[in-house]
C-alpha cells in the first residue's frame, strides 16, 4: 500500500500604434475612397467581455462518468491552478456547475483539504507568487440525474494588494470549462477470488494513488486516478498474523491473480526481488515502481496493469492472449510497496505511469461492508473496525470505492 504590485501586468508596448513622423501625402480618387470604405472589415463584438483572471486553470483530463458502490455517479478529475501574480493569492471557494445546476460547492475550509501545491503533500488555500497547485475533485451527480455534458468552475480568490479596478481585493473567476466524456467505463471481472478483499487505497479521495501526478516526458500524467490496492483481511479483520517483516505472516500472499477480460499481453516485467514488508523501497528506477507486472490490452484504448507480482510467478508472456478469469501470476510484494498487495488499474496507454487513468466497473461482486479508515491499525497489526455481520449486498457494473470490503466469486 502506498498504502506586491504586478509591475509587468498589462505593460503592453504601444509604440507601433503611433508615430511622430509626418504621414506621407497621398491622393485618392473618390472611387478609390469608396472601394476602400467598402473593403473595411466589419467590427465584431466579442461573445463575452474580457476580464482579468489572476489564477488561470485547466483540467488535467476530461472526466468520464462512473457509477460506484454508493449508488452514485462520480466525475473524478483534477484542476491545475497557476497564480500569475507576484503576490500571494488565497483561494476562498470553488463551485462546480453544469449549466445552472450546482454539483459541488467548496468553501475555503473544504477547498483546502482538496488542494496541494505542486510537489508538496500539505493541504493549502494559498498560492504563492507564480506558484502552481492542484485541486482534486470528485463531483457527484445527484441520484436519478443524467451526467452533464460540460462543467464550469467559479473560483473565489482574495489578494492582499488589490489593484482596482483590474484586481479588486476579492473576486470570483469563471475558469476551466471542461467537457464530460461520453465514453463509458469498461466492464471487467474482478482480478481476485474469495472473501474480505479490501480496497485499501482507491477512489475517490486524495490517496497516494490520486495524488500521484507524474511529470514524465514533459507532460503530467494521472495514471493511478482510479487505481486499487487490494489486501485481504483475516476473519477477525487483521492484515497479518505473525511478524510484520515476514511475508509468510500475510495469509493472502501468493494468491492467484486472474485476467479481468479477454485480451493480449503487451508487456511483462519479472525478476525483481520480494521486498521486506514495511521497509520503504529506495533506489528504484522509474520502470521499477510497479515491481514485477503484467500489462494487458483490453481493447478500445483500455490497458490493465497488474502490479507488484510475486517473483517468478508470472505465467504469461507478451503476445499471449488471455481469457477472462485465467490465472496469470500470484500476488507479491515487489517494487514500490509497503506490504503484499495487488495494485490494479486501467490506463490509456501500455505505460504503467505515462498514461491517463481510466475508470472501470466490475460486472458482479458482493459488498460486505464499507469500513472506516483502517490503514494505521492494519499496519500496526491491529484488526480493522468491522461492522456487525450483515447480508452481502450484490453489486453489478459498479466501481469499488476506497475502504470497500468485498467478496469475489470464482471465475
Amino acid at each position: 500500500m502506498r498504502f506586491r504590485r504586478p509591475a509587468a501586468l498589462l505593460a503592453v508596448s504601444v509604440v507601433a500604434a503611433c508615430s511622430s513622423a509626418p504621414a506621407p501625402e497621398t491622393t485618392t480618387t473618390s472611387a478609390t475612397t469608396a472601394t476602400t470604405a467598402q473593403a473595411a472589415p466589419a467590427t465584431t463584438q466579442p461573445a463575452e467581455p474580457s476580464v482579468l483572471t489572476p489564477v488561470i486553470a485547466h483540467a488535467v483530463a476530461e472526466p468520464i462518468p462512473v457509477p460506484a458502490t454508493d449508488g452514485k455517479t462520480h466525475l473524478v478529475y483534477e484542476l491545475a491552478l497557476t497564480n500569475t501574480l507576484s503576490q500571494e493569492v488565497t483561494l476562498t471557494s470553488l463551485t462546480v456547475r453544469a449549466g445552472d445546476r450546482t454539483l459541488l460547492d467548496l468553501p475555503a475550509d473544504r477547498l483546502g483539504a482538496w488542494t496541494r501545491l505542486s510537489g508538496t503533500p500539505s493541504p493549502t488555500t494559498v498560492l504563492g507568487p507564480a506558484q502552481s497547485g492542484y485541486v482534486w475533485l470528485d463531483v457527484v451527480v445527484p441520484d436519478g440525474e443524467p451526467a452533464p455534458e460540460r462543467l464550469t468552475h467559479a473560483l473565489g480568490i482574495a489578494v492582499r494588494q488589490p489593484q482596482p479596478p483590474l484586481i479588486p481585493a476579492t473576486l470570483t473567476e469563471e475558469i476551466a470549462p471542461v467537457a464530460v466524456q461520453k465514453r463509458t467505463p469498461i466492464v471487467l471481472r474482478p482480478p481476485l477470488t474469495g472473501p474480505s478483499w479490501l480496497d485499501a487505497v482507491g477512489c475517490c479521495g486524495i490517496s497516494g494513488h490520486r495524488g500521484a501526478l507524474n511529470p514524465i516526458n514533459g507532460a503530467l500524467w494521472a495514471a493511478e486516478r482510479f487505481a486499487i490496492d487490494y489486501v485481504q483481511l483475516t476473519p477477525d479483520g487483521r492484515l497479518f498474523t505473525g511478524a510484520s517483516t515476514d511475508l509468510a505472516s500475510f495469509p493472502y500472499y501468493g494468491a492467484d491473480i486472474h485476467a479481468v477480460a479477454d485480451g493480449p499481453v503487451v508487456a511483462v516485467a519479472d525478476g525483481m526481488p520480494e521486498a521486506v514488508p514495511f521497509a520503504a523501497a529506495t533506489g528504484l528506477a522509474l520502470d521499477q515502481y510497479p515491481g514485477n507486472h503484467v500489462v494487458q490490452d483490453l481493447g478500445n484504448g483500455n490497458y490493465a496493469l497488474y502490479a507488484h507480482l510475486q517473483t517468478g510467478s508470472i505465467a504469461v508472456k507478451p503476445g499471449d492472449r488471455l481469457s477472462a478469469g485465467q490465472v496469470l501470476a500470484r500476488l507479491g510484494n515487489t517494487g514500490n510497496t509497503d506490504a503484499p498487495h495487488l495494485h490494479f488499474h486501467v490506463m490509456s496507454t501500455p505505460d504503467p505511469l505515462r498514461s491517463d487513468g481510466l475508470p472501470f466497473v466490475f460486472s458482479a461482486f458482493d459488498l460486505q461492508a464499507t469500513l472506516p479508515d483502517s490503514e494505521d491499525a492494519l499496519s500496526a497489526g491491529r484488526p480493522a473496525e468491522l461492522p456487525p455481520p450483515a447480508p452481502l449486498r450484490p453489486q453489478r457494473d459498479v466501481m469499488p470505492l476506497q475502504n470497500d470490503l468485498m467478496t469475489y466469486a470464482a471465475p
